[in-house]
């Protein structure tokens, strides 16, 4: 499925900030403005904090 263009920027602004790789700042991006809190990924940083409001939780932790 395409991204938007705003996916897409935002996207890359957080790979760059967090030091995400763009693949999952895509992800983050896509949860931040469908306005999720959560994001359940065994890949990121149980805990970590993206604007404020969304926190990755991982389930192997």
């Amino acid at each position: 499925m395409p991204i938007s263009e705003q996916t897409h920027d935002i996207g890359l602004q957080i790979a760059e900030k967090h030091g995400l790789t763009v693949y999952d700042a895509m992800i983050v991006a896509s949860a931040l403005i469908a306005r999720c809190t959560t994001l359940v990924s065994g890949d990121m940083q149980h805990g970590q904090l993206f604007d404020g409001r969304l926190k990755v939780r991982n389930p192997f932790q």
